[in-house]
């Protein structure tokens, strides 16, 4: 397991993975105080716990390289179903920039969702 205030990163073709426990972590990580309407200062202030956080999750264009990516807050993956549905929320905003056809974009939001889930449960699972 990693530190509780660091955030890990996979490159994929389409987006950047960042997960983290702390939804401060994604606002740092971009070393801004600002982030697409979000800031720092009310993150710190906002009590994060594993019912509710500032952020859960967010897919958005990383406002150096307007890459995307997409960002899960682990905190926020407390069971299965839960997970399940913060990642396929996450990766179907990323699928609808990405393909028009509703059977790919759905079909892409899924099969990345599944592999988003295999690297939290194997990796980043809290014990």
């Amino acid at each position: 397991m990693k530190s509780p205030n660091s955030i890990a990163k996979r490159e994929y073709d389409n987006y950047t993975l960042l997960l983290s426990y702390n939804p401060c972590d994604l606002i740092r990580y971009f070393d801004t105080e600002y982030l697409h309407g979000l800031n720092l200062k009310d993150c710190k202030s906002y009590k994060n716990t594993s019912n509710d956080a500032y952020v859960a999750g967010m897919c958005n264009i990383d406002p150096h390289t307007g890459k995307r990516y997409v960002f899960i807050n682990l905190s926020r993956c407390t069971d299965d179903i839960h997970t399940m549905g913060l990642v396929m929320h996450e990766t179907m905003h990323l699928a609808f920039t990405l393909f028009e056809d509703e059977e790919e974009l759905i079909t892409y939001a899924e099969t990345e969702a599944y592999k988003i889930i295999k690297i939290i449960k194997t990796k980043w699972k809290k014990n």
